[in-house]
Parts: structure tokens; C-alpha cells; sequence
């Protein structure tokens, strides 16, 4: 702590206003924001700034981001807690992520705290996602604080981003039917503008570019000591502590994380386990912990107000309470939006199942069920449904990026898996079908601006605003969530590399009709064996592939993307002859194009209608449905007859 920090930590607390006789000094508050505007940065200075670290420690970026796939990808997937000490006052601070696929960690994280810090990037402002977290926030009734982070960026706009975030409270404020009083009052939103990785803050807007004049977060604390209440939770009414968020130990078991609403709890009570379907059951917290820093020491209890973890109960869920056994009054279930994407996931039925260098250990449904229904425990925005096979299951998510983490993670752990095509989740309203509908927000060169509004056309965006800058434009569109799947790849491909999009859910809108999602067929192997370079080289023409030389194939494995709208089957183990004619001239050395090597993401993205993604710990490969050419010709031919059948 500076010296300034060191005389304000001696001066009289005013973060102890309204606080009850008895209870320590304590905030809960969430960091909400768009994916990669900085909130795990902003984190780690907090955690800095109060010494979590030690003197000594090694400084790690991005500290709360603890998951592999989190730091590869750098997005937070899990919400987190952690714990801010600063001048005599608790802060529970709570990391969640910013991607829209992520909402349920959200809205978990928002049935937890008592007021938001919303953080935007002092270039890019308020992002689809901004929206979708400030509207769960006012529909909460949550008090709210805005941080302009990243102000030392070369491109911020700091005034216009501060206008953008208050036109979009005052929108939001229309669409959730808040009186002038509650309008009034946001407008008097408290704005905060820091840079996250250098560790300062300051109450005063510092020029576009610049660092915030102040040396380090003291202006932050002291915002956030005003605007977010203290807790008023009453610690002499009966127990209520609802679990939030679930964690294990090889030791401890299951963990329940849980915020005390009412009561206190102590090591070794007796407490009534409410669960979903209104049985209460009498069990024993064998231990109770608390957070300091990152991380988890014993306590002995732990008062209204606070966060604390609980371990004891085997079967405990998220949306349970923990009450007074004598009076066991359970708190409303964790609400979070439905899903908006399903895809199938089920055992790996590839001839190569089981025969890679480094096969997956876990192959049965059995085992895949199981996972599945783990997932569940802790996922409360996922679903798992049967289907007509019984060693498939329609697993439903927020969008493909959470749904593809879920595969991602079994593969990781040895699971090998067949995985369908990314589907929408339909309903009939009114007797009449409707879809998913995203919020599409994207950024772009302006020479792109053409190539990119023609590709959301065909995928029947609706284009709702458009801002020009010097060099980019910036379009808000309304895209039906199928004319997303698969945009990605096709956006970035279009830009260079050099476009931005983010999108979130905006609801259940009318049926739009067929969309065309793939311009370009498949190249499909004949029969199996090992890729040759002879046949490499022989169909490097007909379009981009997916496998080189020694890669083993099977009969229906899609191994690359054909020039034309339609698929072709080709032998791409084919050698070379060998014959007894003598050459003037030996063999010419061919310079091969390496292959296009698909992630797991970019597979299912490229996935039609017909295909599937065979998904092991080592490979990730696109295969058709039904592997006979025999078999998917009679479909073909009997979907021709179907349509000209409906036509007449």
C-alpha cells in the first residue's frame, strides 16, 4: 500500500455506514464486462494493490483465468471468487466471464453480490455482451459503477465511450419500465477511469491515450466503498444460505460456495438441506472455509452477508438453501436463461475408434452419460436429453463456443466422441415456429464493409445501425442464431483476419426460412488406408485439405473443402505405379501445400447438414453421418423426391 493508502487506512472508515452492530465491514460486488475489456486484469492489480500477493511473489497475469483452456483461449469461462482486503474492509469480489455463451456463470454471479462494477474498454464501449450483463444488473436492482478501463489505449475514446455506456442505460432503463426516479439516478452514474495493467485509477477523465493521474486504485476503492451497499443481511433471523456455485477436493469432497442471506453458519451445525423438489433433509456441515486472497482457509463461522464455503453434503446442487433445521424456509432457485443451441454428443462409431497413437480411454456411453450428467451438476445453463439412440444425447448450451468447451474438456480428459452439427432450439408460440435471434455487433475495415453485408444478407442479418470511423465501421445487426453457425470462419476469412464480432441472445423472433450457411462442397475420401503425396498432389487443384501425407483415412471421413457447391469423392490414398519403362529424366521433386489443420471450433463450424465431427484426444476429424456412399446416395435420392413431392 502506497503512503497515501497507509494515512487513509488510519482516517475515520465511512465504508462502515449502515453497517449493523456486529458485523465486520464487508462488500460484495461483480466485475461485469464484454469479453477482453480487462476485468481478470483489473482483478489482479486489486489483488496487487492489497498485498494478496506477498512482496516476494512471481507477478502472473490474468491470475483468476486458473483453467488450461482459459489461458489458451484468454477468456474467463468459469465465475470466480476472490477476496480484496483494503483498509479494514472485505471485498468478495467476483470474476465472471464476458463472453454470451457464458451468461448462466453471469447470472450465478449476479445471485451473489450487492452491487456491479461495469467495466468498458475506453476504445471499443458498451458490446452486445455489455448490454445482456447491465440489463440482468437493473433488472436485479442492483446499484452500478462504471470503470473506463484501458484509457492508455492509442485509439480510446473516452468521452464518447462514457455518452455510449449512458445512452445505453437510459435504453435499457426504457425497455425495463424504470420510473423517472430510477432513471434520474443513473444518469448520476459514478464513472471511474483506470488502466487495469498499470494499476491506477482516478475520478478524473485523463486524456485520450493517457494513463489516469492517480499512482495507484485508491479512487476506485473509494467509488465502490459508496456505491455499493454493505450487506443487510440479518444475522439474527433464522438461517438462509443459498449455494451458488459448486467446487470438489480430493479431501473434502463436493463444496457447496454460498451466500449467507440470513443467519449464521458454524463448523459442525446441523442445518436443513432444501432441495428442488421441497424435500428437506437434516445434514452436518463437516467444514466450513472462507476466502483470503486466493485462497480457501477454515473458519468457524461466518455471518449474514458473507460468502463461504460449505463441505459435508455429497449431493448438494446449484439453487439449493442451507436453513435452520427447525424452520427450513428455502430461497428462490438461481434463474438463467434458456438454451439457444443444441448439438448431439455420443461414443465415437469411426472405424479408427480406439486405433490412434494415443487413443482415448474412455469409450463407452456409459461413461459419456456419466460425464454428462457431472456436467450438469455445476452448468446451470446445460442441458442433456435423449434421443432415439441410446448412446446419443442432445446436449443444449447458450451458444457453440460454450458447447465446444464441453468437448474440448471430455476430450481432454479421454474421452473419445462423435459430435453433431450445431443446431438452433426451436418454439412454437402461437402455433407458429420460432427461432433464436442474436445481437450481432461487428467491427471492420471499411473496404470490408461490402463483402461483409453481403454475407450477412444471405444469412438474413438485418442490419439496425451503422457508425463510420476514419479507418473502420462499426454494424449492429439482428441475425437469426442459425446464420451464425459457421459465420466465423467466413467473416475472418472475408476481413483478413482483421474483423471483430460479438453477438448476444436477443430473443425468440418468427421462422425466417432456409439459410444457406456453406457455399462450397466437401471432398470426400473413397475408401481407407494412409494419404499418399502422389494423391496430394493430384487433388491439391480440386479445393483446400485437411490431411497430409500419412494421415490415416477411412470410407466418408471429409478430408479437405471442394472448389464447387457440391461434394465430390475422391481416393486420396492412391500411390503412385511403378512400371518397367526407363526415364530419361528421374522423378521431379513436388513441393506439396501443407494441409489446413481444423480446430474443434472451426470443425463443427464447417460441419453441413449431413456431417458429423469425430472428436478423440488426439485428432478431430469431419466425417459424414453415414459412411457408405451407397447409403448416402438412396437418402439423397429419397430427400429429392420428398421436395419435388411437397413442390407439387
Amino acid at each position: 500500500m502506497t503512503s497515501a493508502g497507509t494515512a487513509l487506512a488510519d482516517a475515520p472508515q465511512t465504508a462502515d455506514r449502515g453497517l449493523p452492530d456486529g458485523v465486520r465491514a464487508l462488500r460484495n460486488v461483480a466485475i461485469v464486462a464484454h469479453v477482453d475489456h480487462g476485468k481478470t486484469t483489473l482483478v489482479d492489480a486489486m489483488l496487487r494493490a492489497s498485498g494478496a500477493f506477498g512482496e516476494r511473489a512471481e507477478p502472473v497475469d490474468r491470475v483468476m483465468d486458473s483453467g488450461d483452456l482459459e489461458r489458451e483461449k484468454g477468456i474467463t469461462i468459469l465465475a470466480k471468487n476472490t477476496t480484496v482486503t483494503w483498509q479494514g474492509v472485505t471485498i468478495n469480489v467476483i470474476d465472471t466471464p464476458g463472453h454470451a455463451d457464458f451468461g448462466g456463470e453471469v447470472e450465478r454471479g449476479l445471485s451473489m453480490v450487492d452491487g456491479v462494477v461495469l467495466l468498458v474498454d475506453a476504445s471499443e464501449g458498451p458490446l452486445p455482451q455489455t448490454r445482456f450483463v447491465l440489463r440482468k444488473t437493473l433488472s436485479a436492482g442492483l446499484p452500478v459503477m462504471l470503470v473506463v478501463n484501458k484509457t492508455d489505449r492509442a485509439d480510446a475514446r473516452i468521452e464518447e465511450v462514457v455518452d455510449e455506456s449512458l445512452e445505453l442505460l437510459l435504453e435499457l432503463a426504457d425497455e425495463l419500465g424504470l420510473d423517472e426516479d430510477q432513471t434520474a439516478h443513473l444518469l448520476d452514474l459514478p464513472v471511474v477511469y483506470a488502466s487495469g495493467r498499470a494499476g491506477r485509477a482516478s475520478r478524473n477523465r485523463p486524456a485520450d491515450g493517457e494513463l489516469p493521474d492517480s499512482e495507484d486504485l485508491q479512487p476506485l476503492f473509494d467509488v465502490l466503498f459508496d456505491v455499493v451497499p454493505a450487506p443487510k443481511d440479518d444475522p439474527n433471523a433464522p438461517l438462509q444460505a443459498h449455494v451458488t456455485n459448486l467446487d470438489a477436493t480430493s479431501f473434502l469432497g463436493r463444496i457447496a460456495l454460498c451466500r449467507i442471506r440470513a443467519g449464521v453458519l458454524r463448523r459442525g451445525q446441523q442445518v436443513g438441506w432444501c432441495q428442488a423438489d421441497g424435500t428437506v433433509t437434516r445434514v452436518k456441515i463437516t467444514e466450513l472455509l472462507r476466502t483470503e486472497g486466493l485462497q480457501r482457509v477454515p473458519a468457524e463461522e461466518a455471518v449474514a452477508g458473507d460468502i463461504a464455503a460449505v463441505a459435508g453434503i455429497a449431493d448438494v446442487m446449484i439453487g439449493d438453501t442451507l436453513a435452520d433445521p427447525e424452520n427450513p424456509v428455502p430461497l428462490e432457485r438461481i434463474h438463467v436463461d434458456e438454451p439457444a443451441i443444441s448439438m448431439t454428443i455420443g461414443i465415437n462409431t469411426s472405424p479408427l475408434v480406439g486405433r490412434d497413437p494415443k487413443p482415448g480411454q474412455k469409450l463407452t456411453a456409459r461413461q459419456v452419460k456419466g460425464r454428462l450428467d457431472a456436467e450438469l451438476v455445476g452448468n446451470v445453463s446445460l442441458r442433456v436429453l435423449p434421443t432415439e439412440r441410446p448412446d446419443t444425447w442432445e446436449v443444449q448450451g447458450r451458444g457453440e463456443l460454450a458447447l465446444a468447451i464441453l468437448v474440448e474438456t471430455m476430450r481432454r480428459e479421454g474421452f473419445e466422441l462423435t459430435v453433431g452439427k450445431p443446431e438452433v432450439v426451436t418454439k412454437t408460440i402461437d402455433g407458429k415456429l420460432h427461432e433464436p435471434f442474436e445481437n450481432l455487433s461487428i467491427d471492420v475495415p471499411t473496404d470490408s464493409l461490402g463483402a461483409v453485408t453481403q454475407l450477412l444478407a444471405a444469412r438474413k442479418g438485418e442490419m439496425i445501425q451503422m457508425v463510420h470511423g476514419e479507418n473502420r465501421v462499426r454494424l449492429d445487426f439482428r441475425v437469426p442464431s442459425r446464420g451464425l453457425i459457421g459465420f466465423r470462419t467466413e467473416f475472418l476469412t472475408i476481413t483478413r483476419g482483421a474483423g471483430i464480432a460479438s453477438h448476444v441472445f436477443d430473443g425468440y423472433g418468427p421462422w425466417v426460412g432456409e439459410i444457406s450457411s456453406r457455399l462450397r462442397g466437401s471432398l470426400i475420401a473413397d475408401r481407407s488406408g494412409p494419404v499418399t503425396g502422389y494423391a496430394v498432389d493430384a487433388l491439391s487443384d480440386r479445393g483446400v485439405l485437411f490431411v497430409g501425407p500419412g494421415t490415416q483415412v477411412y470410407e466418408g471421413m471429409v478430408i479437405g473443402e471442394y472448389t464447387r457447391n457440391e461434394d465430390l469423392e475422391v481416393n486420396i490414398v492412391r500411390e503412385k505405379k511403378l512400371t518397367n519403362m526407363r526415364k530419361s529424366t528421374g522423378d521431379e521433386l513436388v513441393k506439396l501445400t501443407p494441409p489446413t489443420i481444423l480446430t474443434l471450433e472451426q470443425s463443427l463450424e464447417f460441419c453441413a447438414n449431413d456431417e458429423c465431427v469425430e472428436v478423440t484426444p488426439e485428432n478431430v476429424r469431419i466425417r459424414k453421418v453415414e459412411l457408405d456412399s451407397h447409403l448416402r446416395g438412396r437418402q439423397r435420392a429419397r430427400a429429392k423426391a420428398a421436395a419435388a413431392g411437397v413442390s407439387r
